[in-house]
């Protein structure tokens, strides 16, 4: 016998003869295999015999003693106290029944005939299994429940214990399992190797029988599926690392198979139901441990915490009305509708512009002295147009315009004018753009809960300028960056835009109440016999090429003469509009150039046709505002249209010739009214709760936690499971923090100078400290 097979026997038998655990836990152990000598195993095994008849004398004293300190410990009515106390009593000759059949000077020779070379123990356990059972039995009407069952060695290589149900608060059970722990606790000091106690030995072996270790294809399995948004970087797609997934998670896949046909359900089982069990597994094995992950090494824990059960929800976005765009007019209107509900207390961050900016921005000459005066025209123009009166609160932070981008970018650290005691949920209107060049505090460190709406196609802007492949493929991977390391879920209006990390499409803007009051009249009219429409066609946006322009004038080009007769009129202003009107005139086509103006004025109403090529736009609110005045919308079949083909007025073309015949079949017929449940979809209330459903807001805002059961164990997966995504997240903000700090980065990627920190009229219009004072940078 070599010294290493002598060494482990010596470590089990010291370990079965000095333990004092109860029957329970002795059960739950086992044995090892025995590959000693035939003389050594017997010797050790008449050695474990006379050990555990001295055990049991000790173990009926303990018994004695609990049941005398039953009385004055257990807290339960007179009535049921007799009875638990007679339980204990009569489960106490159940007890010296056990000890009497395996202490018996029989019982070394039925082990010593079993117990040989390379042979297998198993103990027969049929007699305590009578006897609890029996009595259990007895007293279950006497709240009572639970099945012990007993599993005897597999394969001789582990006993395992396995307990369906419990037994709930009854008070003798608890403190008979408590005194059995301190009874273990006591008499387990006996020292091996050096110092290595034989109680810490068995509390290791019976955690490690709870729950089976992870075996390597989980932890490979788990591994891939962490780092998919990392793959994906990488060009990796994500339906390949879910088939990695699959393939190693085959063994689970087949148990799930199996319990679906077990439960009379159909044997379908897809990766969302393969990536939670595997989620279950992986937490319910940290939680065996003791483990619970309290975050990494980028984890921020000072956030909000709701002190007047009421949430607060702050919405930052890069624009501000007077500008007649998207993301000042949506964020607008989903701040009032989101305050409407009273569940929660919004704020809307817009920028601030210095009037050299507000003059090249703002249509009209208009300008503002303060922001006070700027707030005053948001409220006039959203109480006009929604008919209610908001309750929410308007902030601002520093901006700047940038000529050669058409946009404003944040200067300084945005989220500084968010109070820390308000931030409890971020939405980032353009998260892309609000990050690009973010030097400040994470997002998502500072808020519990952010989420970033996409409502710009920048990819496709980028491809029309000079080296715009180069340039989108830069900025393609600068917008995963950023939204990866700054947002907690990202919604986008529609797959015309980037398939940015943590992503899902969902429609989540609404249109203008007085645009739906226009398509309700316009029903009437129809209804009594008027004439509602007594123009053709028209189409109306900013006048840059992008806008739809470009395929505009190609289209009508083409098909002059299919289309001969057809006039269309063109409202919109901007900076491309001397050249397009130039080419129409050169082109000799059928259009009529006029300013731009409100979709909602009254010369648009009589129009029946309302036309968009465009096909850089992520939504067209344009389309919407259309289609609630009850006119006919003649589009392109593209991902940003798709919303709108649920509308019978909505014709979408997929050629130049299909638009031809588009263009006809409306001149040739009436629009449909709205029906009812189609009037709601485009409505805010409609859009402003598929965004809380599809941003998660609802289980934000209530609180809601969606903890899975295990065996008899409730685990919430998020609070044992760490996170490999997250960590990653947490570096690639710390690196984009790093590289945005420098100002010579931040010149060669298109920054304007300056816009690290807000400068010297913010601080005078905003009543800001200087960002040296705000933020002191301390030497040596």
């Amino acid at each position: 016998m070599d010294k290493g097979s002598q060494t482990t026997a010596a470590v089990a038998a010291t370990t079965t003869t000095t333990s004092n655990s109860s029957a329970f836990s002795f059960i739950s152990k086992g044995w090892r295999e025995v590959r000693d000598s035939a003389d050594a195993d017997l010797q050790l095994m008449k050695d474990r015999a006379n050990t555990f008849k001295n055990l049991a004398a000790s173990f009926d004293r303990e018994i004695e003693n609990l049941i005398q300190s039953a009385t004055p410990t257990f807290s339960v009515p007179a009535i049921r106290q007799s009875s638990e106390i007679d339980f204990m009593k009569k489960l106490q000759p159940k007890i010296s029944e056990f000890r009497r059949v395996y202490s018996a000077p029989e019982i070394s020779r039925r082990v010593m005939e079993k117990w040989g070379p390379r042979a297998k123990l198993g103990i027969d356990l049929s007699r305590i299994r009578s006897a609890i059972v029996a009595e259990v039995d007895e007293t279950e009407e006497e709240d009572m429940y639970g099945i012990v069952e007993f599993n005897k060695f597999k394969k001789g290589r582990r006993a395992r214990f396995t307990e369906e149900g419990q037994f709930g608060d009854w008070e003798p059970i608890r403190a008979l399992k408590t005194r059995l722990r301190e009874f273990e606790k006591k008499n387990a000091s006996v020292e091996i190797f050096g110092g290595f106690k034989n109680s810490e030995f068995v509390e290791k072996v019976k955690s490690s029988l709870d729950v089976p270790p992870l075996d390597v294809p989980e932890l490979l399995a788990y591994l891939v599926r962490q780092s998919g948004p990392f793959l994906d970087q990488l060009g990796v797609r994500r339906d390949l690392c879910d088939k990695i997934v699959e393939s190693l998670c085959s063994k689970r896949k087949n148990q799930l198979v199996l319990r679906s046909l077990a439960e009379g359900e159909p044997p379908t089982v897809d990766s969302d139901k393969i990536n939670d069990e595997l989620d279950l597994r992986i937490a319910s094995v940290l939680q065996s441990t003791g483990h619970c992950y309290e975050g990494g090494f980028w984890t921020d824990f000072v956030k909000h915490d709701v002190s007047d059960g009421k949430r607060h929800v702050a919405i930052v976005t890069t624009a501000s009305l007077p500008w007649m765009t998207g993301t000042a007019v949506n964020p607008l209107f989903r701040a009032a509708y989101l305050a409407k509900s009273a569940k929660q207390k919004v704020t809307l961050l817009v920028p601030w512009l210095c009037r050299s900016d507000q003059e090249l921005v703002y249509p009209n000459n208009l300008t503002f002295s303060s922001p006070e005066e700027q707030e005053n025209y948001i409220r006039n123009w959203l109480e006009e147009r929604t008919g209610f009166k908001a309750d929410f609160k308007i902030s601002f932070y520093p901006g700047k315009f940038s000529k050669e981008r058409r946009s404003i970018i944040p200067a300084g650290d945005t989220s500084q004018f968010i109070p820390s005691k308000d931030a409890d949920i971020c939405i980032l209107e353009e998260p892309e753009h609000l990050n690009w060049y973010h030097h400040g505090k994470r997002w998502t460190n500072k808020f519990n809960h952010v989420v970033g709406i996409v409502h710009t196609n920048y990819l496709e802007y980028i491809k029309r300028e000079k080296n715009g492949a180069l340039q989108a493929f830069l900025v393609k991977h600068i917008n995963n960056w950023v939204t990866r390391a700054y947002c907690h879920k990202v919604l986008r209006l529609s797959a015309a835009t980037q398939d940015l990390p943590k992503s899902v499409i969902c429609n989540v803007h609404g249109v203008n109440p007085k645009f739906l009051k226009i398509g309700e009249k316009v029903a009437e009219e129809r209804e009594l016999g008027q004439q509602a429409f007594s123009k053709e066609a028209y189409f109306l946006g900013k006048m840059v090429w992008a806008k739809g322009y470009k395929e505009l004038i190609d289209l009508l080009a083409k098909h002059k003469n299919d289309l001969d007769g057809f006039k269309l009129d063109v409202y919109g202003n901007g900076e491309d509009a001397h050249e397009v009107q130039s080419t129409a005139k050169r082109l000799n086509l059928n259009l009529n150039f006029l300013k731009g103006r409100d979709h909602a004025d009254d010369s648009l109403h009589g129009y029946k046709i309302f036309i968009n090529p465009s096909v850089s736009d992520v939504l067209c609110t344009a389309t919407a505002e259309a289609l609630a005045m009850g006119k006919f919308v003649v589009c392109a079949d593209h991902p940003s249209n798709e919303f709108f083909r649920s509308f019978p007025n909505c014709l979408t073309y997929k050629s130049s010739e299909d638009f031809v015949a588009k263009v006809k079949e409306a001149l040739a017929n009436e629009p449909q009214p709205l029906t009812p449940e189609q009037i709601y979809n485009l409505s805010w209330e409609a859009a402003t709760q598929r965004f809380v459903e599809y941003s998660e807001l609802d289980r934000v805002l209530n609180n809601r936690h969606n903890p899975a059961k295990v065996g008899s164990k409730i685990i919430a997966k998020s609070s044992s499971l760490p996170n490999l995504s997250e960590i990653v997240d947490g570096g690639l903000a710390f690196a984009h923090y790093c590289l945005t700090g420098n100002e010579l980065l931040r010149l060669c990627t298109g920054a304007i100078p300056g816009t690290r920190d807000y400068d010297k009229q913010h601080c005078k219009d905003l009543h800001l400290l200087p960002p040296q004072v705000e933020n002191p940078i301390y030497g040596w």
